[in-house]
């Protein structure tokens, strides 16, 4: 019996490891042309003192389109011209618990994301300086799709 306790003790630590560092790899590489991605509510100021929109990703860790948007569409030479000039870029981890804060409040990021009808990812919003949507698209664009989004 004791052996047999011994080879599901060592399986387990095999299968612990084996998933703790499948799931460390999952996050997608940083990209020299990313946008400065910032914290929704200093967004939320600068747009309330320019005529700047806030574009919102909602991202899932592990998702592989958020992946492909992350590494095809947002280092994008036409698409940063089209975010750098007329909006201000936030990303928000639709499934996470961390806390953001969004309108003075402290919120979940999973709850802002559901109270914008984020349930499904990537989701793009554009959102006022109050928060409020004006646009929303969910799943991937490509490059084309997307600065075409991005035009009001």
């Amino acid at each position: 019996m004791k052996k047999k306790n011994i080879v599901i003790i060592a399986v387990s630590i095999f299968l612990g490891i084996f998933v703790y560092i499948s799931l460390s790899k999952v996050q997608a590489p940083v990209n020299d042309n990313s946008p400065e991605w910032v914290p929704i509510h200093e967004a939320q100021e600068v747009a309330a003192a320019t005529d700047k929109l806030i574009f919102v990703d909602v991202y899932e860790i592990g998702c592989k389109y958020c992946r492909a948007m992350d590494r095809e569409v947002f280092p994008d030479s036409t698409v940063r011209q089209v975010l750098d000039a007329s909006y201000i870029p936030v990303r928000i981890d639709g499934n996470s618990t961390e806390t953001i804060r969004f309108n003075g409040e402290e919120i979940p990021s999973i709850d802002f994301a559901q109270s914008k009808g984020a349930y499904v990812f990537p989701t793009s919003l554009i959102l006022d300086a109050e928060g409020n949507v004006i646009k929303k698209k969910t799943g991937y664009m490509g490059v084309d799709e997307f600065r075409q989004f991005l035009y009001q």
